[in-house]
């Protein structure tokens, strides 16, 4: 089960163990997680909310990275290549994964006012394709879902 991020948290205790597997799952397969990859996911992974590539930009170049949009693109499509960020879709956005290394379909909810989005258990999210194959007689290569409403913090502050 994926851990419930609208829940109270230590939120550093996520970002480490977020590197922690980025920095196994490189070496494991052979690549690099060069400072500014490295950098890129710390970002991405920052706060539970998506965040555009070009919202990266300001911060990086304020640390002296490179930040053309180049280079922050091909940071995140390695880390989108080795499943260690996930796309939203509907946001234009990135969120970290909490399932890297393992190939499996996207679903997140996206609360509507705080913007955080909560990666849902893939196991669930796979009756989906399963019941989609069998009733229509097809193969589901690529699933991704988006829900949005409201998270439990800003249910209770409507």
């Amino acid at each position: 089960m994926t851990q419930n991020i609208y829940k109270s948290h230590d939120h550093h205790a996520c970002v480490h163990s977020a590197l922690e597997r980025a920095q196994a799952l490189c070496s494991a397969q052979g690549a690099r997680l060069t400072p500014i990859r490295q950098r890129v996911l710390e970002l991405v992974w920052a706060n539970h909310k998506p965040v555009g590539a070009y919202d990266l930009l300001p911060k990086l170049a304020a640390e002296g990275f490179n930040s053309a949009p180049p280079t922050v693109y091909r940071a995140l499509d390695f880390l989108l290549e080795l499943g260690l960020v996930h796309r939203i879709s509907s946001l234009n956005a990135f969120i970290g994964c909490t399932h890297p290394g393992e190939v499996h379909p996207s679903c997140f909810f996206v609360c509507r006012e705080c913007g955080k989005a909560q990666e849902l258990d893939p196991a669930q999210v796979q009756q989906i394709a399963r019941q989609a194959e069998a009733a229509l007689g097809v193969t589901v290569e690529q699933q991704m879902t988006e829900l949005t409403g409201l998270c439990p913090a800003c249910k209770a502050a409507a």
